[in-house]
């Protein structure tokens, strides 16, 4: 998401801060230039005019005017008015009502919206410790209740079963009694998906709402629509009265349009974001993050929190332990190094975080490939327990077989194995004392952070 955005305006400042100093000529040109970027990825015109207008009254005071880094100046302004534009901070679910707390999900029809039900009880059982009840009141659709049925079973929720024969206020008030008697913390109700030019279904979702009064009403809405997510969600508050809005599909928007607009259209803030297909692809929305995201500083403190989450900490404890034993590095530790590497959204859910990844060359950011770790995974799989504690004692006949069942070719396992060979050097460096300070000098100029000059990978990285 956003890559597009932050291409262009990292540009923008690139190109001000080899200027030397601020000029109002210059600031102009720059804010121009910002303006433009905005509109290409598709923020509504009166969103895109607001910010370009706060950040010149910024810009053209004393104190930026005369700053000796023009680049860093603008940067801390725009981020600053991105965070403004998108709400300054995370805005928590409301869930101190007497149990249950009841939320009310409303959405387009192909918004994402069971998926997202699904998701988001998901993340109030992992994360909150929460006790969730799903329910779908979709009586237009009889697959979207088998699906939340589906979904509940496999993130081991209570799902409340209904048909279409009932009406949705039926179903919800049914649910809502059924998670009291079971003493459940939250019910999440699930709604057919309507437009908000048909006036019988926005009717009917009026009265659901008034009939089981929600403490939150979400509107689910795909970010790949641009300005015109903004613009319906606008007509669902206008409607009903939304408290929140969770963004689907941000991982296949480069745009993001739609995250920048949102609020200023709506006055809502977005609580959650979509960041994938998978059922735990949803991260609360933290504007800050946001805006350090788009500007290419990285995302630190979410990547930190994923890994506290997936992260399994006796594993890595364990291992850390035995390299500093000097036990060898074998390909079971990697492969459990691979599916840590999943939990965490893969290797380009992790790189998108970090700090200057923009800066960094297409052909470099290519080997990032997750499909490459997905094939790695197949071959360790298909060795037994001792060839992965010594692959370098694999013979081509075993190579032979490690491919047929892996369903690659004996070259690329060949170079997984070499690549390994390079790995456990690297490993064995570290066990040293004072082996992470070498190898880290010895790596200088071939990191793509750090040592830009490079543009190369470390030793050993399988990718």
């Amino acid at each position: 998401m956003f890559n597009h955005l932050s291409e262009r305006l990292n540009k923008v400042i690139k190109k001000l801060s080899g200027q030397g100093r601020l000029t109002e000529e210059n600031i102009k040109d720059t804010l121009r230039d910002i303006r433009i970027a905005l509109l290409e990825a598709d923020v509504a015109l009166p969103v895109a005019v607001d910010f370009i207008n706060h950040i010149q009254s910024k810009a053209l005071g004393k104190e930026v005017m005369e700053s000796l880094t023009p680049g860093q100046v603008l940067i801390k302004l725009v981020h600053d008015e991105l965070v403004i534009l998108m709400g300054d901070v995370n805005t928590e679910l409301e869930l101190k009502a007497q149990p249950p707390a009841i939320i009310l999900v409303a959405g387009l029809q192909g918004s994402g919206k069971t998926t997202t039900v699904a998701k988001l009880a998901r993340w109030l059982k992992q994360n909150q410790k929460k006790s969730v009840l799903v329910a779908s009141a979709d009586i237009y659709r009889p697959a979207a209740i088998d699906q939340l049925e589906t979904l509940a079973k496999g993130i081991e929720v209570e799902f409340f079963p209904s048909n279409p024969n009932q009406s949705p206020i039926a179903i919800a008030e049914a649910a809502i009694q059924a998670a009291k008697n079971k003493v459940i913390d939250v019910v999440i109700i699930d709604t057919a998906g309507r437009l908000h030019i048909d006036n019988e279904m926005m009717d009917e979702i009026k009265q659901l709402h008034a009939a089981i009064n929600p403490v939150e009403t979400l509107f689910v809405v795909d970010s790949m629509t641009g300005q015109d997510a903004a613009n319906t969600a606008k007509a669902f508050n206008d409607a009903l009265p939304l408290t929140g809005v969770i963004l689907t599909k941000a991982d296949g928007d480069a745009r993001g349009g739609a995250a920048l607009s949102i609020r200023h259209i709506t006055g809502k803030p977005i609580k959650f974001i979509g960041v994938g297909e998978k059922i735990d692809a949803l991260e609360p929305f933290y504007p800050d993050r946001i805006a350090s995201r788009i500007l290419d500083m990285g995302d630190i403190l979410t990547l930190v929190e994923e890994a506290e989450r997936n992260i399994d900490k006796a594993k890595a404890e364990k291992l850390v332990k035995k390299i500093k034993k000097g036990k060898p590095f074998d390909l079971e530790d990697f492969r459990d190094q691979l599916k840590q590497i999943h939990s965490m959204g893969g290797m380009m859910g992790i790189m998108s975080k970090l700090p200057g990844i923009n800066q960094l060359p297409q052909n470099v950011k290519d080997q990032f490939n997750d499909k490459k770790l997905v094939e790695i995974e197949a071959i360790i799989n298909s060795m037994t327990p001792k060839e992965r504690r010594f692959p370098d004692r694999i013979k081509n006949s075993e190579k032979r077989r490690i491919a047929g069942g892996s369903g690659t070719s004996i070259q690329a396992i060949n170079q997984l194995l070499k690549q390994f060979g390079q790995m456990q050097k690297m490993m064995k460096k570290m066990s040293k004392k004072g082996g992470m300070m070498k190898m880290m000098r010895g790596l200088q100029g071939k990191l793509p952070f750090g040592g830009m000059g490079g543009g190369g990978m470390p030793p050993g990285m399988p990718f």
